[in-house]
């Protein structure tokens, strides 16, 4: 049976390890796995600690698509298998597990070589893939000619990924080719990605551990049950909420639960920040006036200081008021003290837009998953084509989780061929 694999990154690449011999995979770039080299910023975190269950709410609500192929290559057969070819891991504090070289590059080389039983066609670019009585027809645009050539295989695994990364990824080819055989694509749009916002660059730098973060869309209603008030007065529902690590950029926000609330954001939203989270913000707002009065004496500096803020946040809040720091709260008015109390828990982030495909990491978006098999990866438009990865409509959280989407789909859709 001849088979080949559209795509050479990780999904691709376990795909041809698990098939091994009589595979062809056909990637556009000069090298695989090329986007494996730049993950978890060079060093590769390739998966997250903990079990199959553990991971499915981790991927935007789209995770029950991915029980079958967590519980068929769940994150410790994995590592079993990077174990067994010479590899070591370390797990962190925050759960994610990293190669015991923290290098990405030892990841890929052994990844490549389990696949050394494939053929591999670099710097080749699959311009179509059509279905003819039965057989699969490929064709492909190689070498710096742009030499054309016709390849028939009996089944198909595509694996191109997504959007993201645009210099070292795909730039969305998958897409039409799953797009000619019969397949609905799902807008495709940036995830895991910074956002932009103005007036923040003196914060640059800054990070804060587990604060609360609320996103508030305009001309909204409250989705799905949520409820609260939009930050300083502004109109809008309560899309989403999260908490986790934020940072702040020259451009914006950043961190693990900016990263996580990208795939939802939309441009005009408005992100509430809780600086003081667990606390909830109406609760602190009532609470307050009589714990600023305690110390009529005390001046705000003094006062904000007890919240374990950063100096450079102080400062941007007490500009934003045009408040000084050294007035004290038996000056201060109650109109004050309020719209002080709202920075503290709704610490308004408007979002001008996001770094875009380029910087994200991840495409949210994709392959509509109501035509794939998810117990085998298998098309339900067309037999005998496969998908794996990101070209799916699957993002997962930062940690790990994306990494391990794509070598699971990859191993489910290379042992649904081989059985």
């Amino acid at each position: 049976m001849r088979v080949a694999i559209i795509g050479g990154g990780p999904a691709g690449l376990m795909a041809a390890a698990v098939l091994s011999g009589g595979v062809r995979v056909f990637e556009s770039g000069n090298h695989p796995g090329r986007k494996l080299l730049l993950s978890g910023g060079g060093q590769c975190n390739i998966t997250h600690a903990g079990g199959p269950e553990d991971f499915l709410p981790h991927y935007g609500g789209n995770g029950r698509f991915l029980k079958a192929a967590l519980h068929a290559f769940p994150p410790q057969a994995l590592l079993g298998f990077f174990r067994a070819r010479g590899l070591e891991f370390v797990t962190r504090e925050d759960g994610k597990v990293f190669p015991a070289s923290l290098k990405a590059r030892s990841v890929l080389d052994a990844l490549v070589r389990a696949a050394s039983g494939a053929v591999f066609h670099t710097g080749t670019k699959v311009t179509a893939l059509r279905r003819v009585s039965g057989v699969f027809v490929i064709e492909t645009e190689e070498g710096p000619r742009g030499d054309k050539n016709r390849y028939e295989a009996d089944r198909v695994i595509l694996a191109t990924g997504g959007l993201s990364c645009l210099e070292r990824g795909s730039g969305g080819s998958g897409y039409g080719l799953a797009q000619a055989l019969g397949h609905s694509i799902r807008q495709p749009k940036p995830a895991l990605c910074a956002l932009s916002s103005p007036g923040l660059a003196p914060l640059a730098g800054n990070s804060f551990r587990n604060i609360g973060v609320s996103v508030f869309r305009p001309n909204s209603e409250a989705a799905n049950g949520r409820h609260g008030q939009a930050p300083c007065g502004r109109a809008g529902g309560l899309a989403f909420r999260a908490a986790g690590d934020l940072l702040f950029t020259h451009r914006g926000v950043s961190g693990p639960v900016v990263l996580n609330l990208s795939r939802h954001i939309e441009r005009g939203d408005t992100l509430a920040v809780n600086f003081l989270h667990p606390r909830k913000p109406e609760e602190f707002l009532a609470a307050f006036p009589p714990e600023a009065k305690k110390d009529p004496r005390k001046t705000l500096g003094g006062l904000l200081s007890e919240y374990h803020l950063t100096r450079a946040l102080e400062d941007c809040i007490l500009g934003r008021l045009a408040i000084p720091r050294a007035k004290t709260c038996a000056l201060l008015a109650r109109s004050e003290m309020r719209r002080l109390a709202e920075q503290l828990v709704r610490f308004p982030v408007p979002v001008a837009g996001t770094g875009g495909f380029r910087s994200a990491m991840v495409t949210a978006g994709g392959l509509c998953l109501d035509e794939v098999n998810p117990k085998t990866m298998e098309s339900r438009i067309a037999a005998g084509l496969y998908f794996a990865g990101e070209v799916l409509d699957i993002d997962g959280d930062e940690g790990g989780y994306n990494l391990q989407a794509a070598f699971s789909t990859g191993y489910l859709a290379a042992k649904s061929i081989a059985t």
